[in-house]
């Protein structure tokens, strides 16, 4: 039987979208020529070996009408709303330069923009053809949720199996608000019956609710300081922007799910375009979308923020109960009944190198098989905040309003408090829905920021908070890929690459066998089709072709550095980052081990992301030639820099813009998650991390959430 989605997850064009891009046809023609130079129809002779139908379709498919007749409409309006302001810029200039030489050379458009984007060294030119390769990361899907691409390359979303045990209810339905189906006349009755006092006031256009403690975000942090305060017998509401699935919702299919799962539809870079950035933003923020990797602070960190940073939180058996209470709740399990094709790549290149190979603990049943939980898990397996904390919220009284974006926090001058300067009363928001015109303003004796690392310094500056530290440290764990092709017909790992558990295995980078400090780990990723050929490096049509032919069968893994270097973010989407020296030298040493481990376990070719396709075959490659190769990795400059190779790195870990500090002169807020500046006001988030943490946040953001949330419940009981 097949499955029902959710409107806003399902595949095809709604009939109510409008494109609002504003290419003129000039630009539109253009641009479809990039698509097809990207991804040319070719002709049969081209395949290799004997292709079915559905290859030969493939094969012969264009990229300025490929899958869908709107595909370069979408590819348009994606660079006009997923591009900074300065890529959007010079795709603007190349667009014009091309729609130019498009008037002059008419005959054989496809060519001559292939010799135009050539000339790989241009910072404006590599820009333009990441923005345009983005179109890639939204792979149409018709109104059946399907793709005449898939079935070629091997790829399914298994939209007919048996779903008879996905839970069907909505277990926060009893406590939720979802803006975007009200209306003005109805959000106020909405609001009231789920017991709201709400107050308005028409000249204002507002509608005032008063409660105890207002939480702005439901991820990691959100999800459990509202669980603890709410099970405290405080009237919690939750503010959440993005919107309200559930397992039977998801999809799994890419374009829609990144675009209403992620910030920016997973479309967001640095301003300089050096590293691509994934961050959760619907119910559950990046407990909902991220890989399951549940793994407890590392000891020597805590040591470290104890003692170094001063810090005696970190250090406490308080902390360390939380842990344990963390994963007590989001259903943590050590073990894993059957490992996933890429999973056992990792782990067998390690046997076979004698390295040590580490069980990564996932927030889900030791039986859970799903590699697409990066769409939102839809066998309802894993544990976001979604399925747990936010669960217990709801269930003790919480509101949470979805579709409601917090402005600004409402600040007011102390002159009866501790010594801060401000005291917070509360949150001015509005909902995304156009047609409710009207402010909501939750006046509360608590506000509590959780709406994330890229979030909450935006907002805060925005309110008139004014510490130097809001916004700085920015840390982001920035990862390098690397791939091995693994065909199947030689091959003794079963399986496809979007299948099983995503990061059940991981293996530490060590400085030496005597020194055991950590330079990198190595996990495994999950991509759909989409951003696989986003990743890949344009070589040519035909190259393009084949390497998505051999998406299914290709093991991505990453190296991940615990970062020296740090970036900031003072506005909403304009992020900047810089590595470190040392966390470069950390990258290509994880990218080396990397590749190795995919040789080891019997790579027939392997390479990374670079620029210009770097690879080799690797059967029976022999150690001098494979050191010389490995050897001409270089370090993670990205497509901006002034080089002629370049690698664009990602991260999907954001900590540390509002670091806790025992100071104003050191943090933004101190031990507890109060706002040095402003009384009443806390953070809950990744942002209060005073470092980069080496390991996925999540557990430690979730245990620092329920020891500030703990410390905020004593305080508004006495």
């Amino acid at each position: 039987m097949r499955r029902e989605y959710h409107q806003l997850l399902r595949g095809g064009r709604r009939r109510e979208d409008k494109y609002s891009h504003g290419f003129s046809s000039g630009e539109m023609q253009s641009l479809g020529s990039i698509c097809e130079v990207l991804f040319p129809p070719l002709p049969l002779n081209s395949i290799e070996g004997q292709p079915s139908e559905a290859v030969q379709r493939f094969y012969q498919s264009s990229g300025s009408q490929f899958p869908v007749p709107d595909e370069s409409m979408q590819a348009a309006e994606l660079v006009a709303k997923r591009g900074t302001v300065e890529a959007s810029i010079l795709v603007a200039l190349h667009q014009q330069l091309l729609k130019h030489l498009l008037g002059e050379e008419r005959e054989n458009p496809p060519e001559m923009v292939q010799t135009f984007t050539a000339n790989t060294h241009q910072t404006c030119i590599r820009l333009h053809q990441i923005l345009e390769l983005v179109h890639f990361l939204h792979p149409g899907a018709d109104e059946n949720s399907q793709n005449p691409a898939w079935e070629a390359i091997g790829y399914h979303t298994n939209t007919d199996e048996n779903h008879s045990k996905v839970p069907k209810e909505r277990p926060l339905q009893k406590g939720m608000v979802e803006t975007m189906k009200e209306t003005e006349s109805t959000l106020v009755q909405s609001l009231t019956q789920k017991g709201l006092e709400v107050i308005e006031l028409p000249e204002q256009k507002l509608y005032k609710i008063k409660c105890d403690v207002v939480v702005v975000g439901s991820g990691c942090g959100g999800g459990v300081a509202a669980a603890v305060l709410a099970g405290s017998g405080h009237k919690v509401v939750v503010l959440e922007k993005g919107n309200y699935f559930t397992a039977a919702d998801y999809s799994s299919l890419e374009g829609p799910s990144m675009n209403q799962l992620f910030e920016s539809g997973g479309v967001l870079p640095t301003v300089d375009g050096n590293m691509m950035i994934l961050a959760g933003s619907t119910v559950g923020g990046g407990s909902a979308v991220n890989w399951s990797a549940s793994i407890k602070t590392p000891n020597s960190v805590l040591r470290e923020w104890a003692e170094d940073h001063k810090l005696p939180l970190f250090g406490s058996s308080q902390y360390l109960s939380a842990m344990d209470a963390v994963c007590e709740r989001i259903g943590v399990t050590e073990t894993c009944t059957e490992e996933g094709f890429q999973n056992q790549v990792l782990r067998k290149g390690c046997e076979n190198l004698g390295l040590k190979v580490h069980i990564v603990p996932r927030n889900s049943s030791e039986n859970h098989y799903c590699g697409s939980c990066s769409y939102g898990c839809r066998s309802g397996d894993k544990k976001g905040t979604d399925s747990t904390w936010l669960v217990d919220a709801v269930n003790s009284g919480a509101v949470i309003l979805t579709g409601c974006k917090a402005e600004k926090f409402l600040l007011k001058k102390n002159s009866h408090g501790r010594g801060k300067r401000k005291k917070c009363l509360g949150v001015i928001a509005r909902t995304l829905n156009k047609t409710i015109r009207n402010r909501i303003q939750i006046e509360a004796k608590v506000t509590i920021s959780a709406c994330g690392s890229l979030l909450t310094p935006p907002l805060m500056i925005s309110s008139g908070l004014k510490n130097k530290h809001i916004g700085q440290n920015l840390h982001l764990h920035p990862v390098a890929m690397v791939w091995g092709y693994f065909p199947e017909f030689n091959s003794e790992f079963k399986g496809k690459s979007y299948e099983g558990g995503i990061i059940t295995s991981m293996n530490k980078v060590v400085s030496s066998e005597e020194d055991s400090q950590v330079r990198a780990i190595i996990e495994t990723a999950a991509f759909g089709p989409g951003s696989f050929a986003a990743l890949c490096p344009w070589e040519s049509g035909l190259d393009m072709k084949r390497r998505i032919m051999k998406y299914a069968r290709t093991v991505q893994l990453f190296a991940m550095v615990r970062d020296e270097g740090f970036g900031k973010v003072k506005v909403e989407g304009r992020i900047s980052y810089n590595l470190s020296e040392n966390d470069k030298e950390n990258i290509r040493a994880g990218v080396r081990q990397a590749l190795r481990i995919l040789i080891a376990a019997g790579a027939v070719e392997v390479g990374t992301y670079r620029s210009d396709g770097q690879r080799i075959k690797s059967k029976g490659i022999k150690e001098k030639e494979l050191e010389e190769f490995l050897n001409s990795v270089s370090g993670a400059e990205g497509p901006k820099a002034l080089v002629e190779k370049w690698t664009i790195t990602g991260t999907a870990h954001q900590m540390g813009s509002c670091r806790m500090g025992r100071s104003e002169k050191e943090g933004v807020v101190d031990e507890n998650g109060e706002g040095w500046e402003a009384e009443s006001l806390f953070v809950c988030d990744g942002s209060v991390l005073p470092t980069a943490v080496g390991v996925n946040p999540m557990i430690t953001i979730q245990s620092t959430a329920y020891c500030i949330s703990k410390k905020i419940a004593e305080s508004l009981g006495k």
